[in-house]
């Protein structure tokens, strides 16, 4: 058994639905919209960008063993462009401000155009990380690179599900982690009383 399918399986109950859909959009021959490495490397930037240990392992130990090199680092890398650029945009969209908006971002982004992979994956990963992370800007200007690159609508809304069902299980196993961790964790001692 795979590194994922042990960790979807020991989801918790209340979960179920989280264990379904990771199993659907991330098992064998799940998402015919999409190739097999744009569903890999999609699902490998959304859980960078979820930054869930147990998760990432697991979606990187399945992605490495599937994925080029060179596929692999570009999700790696687009996640970690999104990591900077959602916090920048999302920013400058909750600013509401024009001339902040007008001003260049002036953060080197290199990687955007020199990671070795087809533009549309390399949009699908971004597209994949930004949802992770919420950036309406950086959805908004992935699923139109995409569009632009020929990536028909149902694997936009595949890389959408799966970073969904990504972000989904990362909470669900932080959650448990930190049941566990309050679990073995002393009561701190009642202070005393004041007279």
């Amino acid at each position: 058994m795979s590194q994922l399918e042990t960790l979807r399986q020991a989801l918790p109950d209340y979960a179920k639905d989280i264990k379904l859909n990771l199993g659907s959009l991330l098992g064998s021959g799940a998402v015919p919209e999409l190739t097999p490495a744009q569903r890999r490397g999609s699902a490998l930037a959304a859980a960078v960008a979820a930054r869930q240990p147990r998760l990432l392992a697991a979606i990187e130990a399945e992605a490495t063993a599937a994925l080029d090199v060179t596929t692999a680092e570009a999700a790696r890398t687009a996640a970690a462009l999104m990591a900077m650029t959602n916090v920048y945009y999302r920013a400058v969209h909750m600013a509401e401000d024009a001339d902040l908006a007008k001003l260049p971002a002036g953060l080197r982004m290199n990687a955007m155009v020199k990671h070795g992979i087809a533009q549309a994956d390399f949009e699908l990963f971004g597209l994949a990380a930004s949802a992770v992370k919420g950036c309406e800007g950086c959805v908004r200007a992935h699923v139109e690179g995409a569009k632009t690159h020929a990536v028909a609508l149902p694997a936009i809304q595949a890389v959408l599900r799966i970073a969904a069902v990504v972000h989904a299980a990362a909470t669900v196993l932080d959650s448990a982690a930190a049941t566990a961790a309050a679990a073995t964790t002393p009561a701190p001692s009642a202070a005393p009383a004041l007279a």
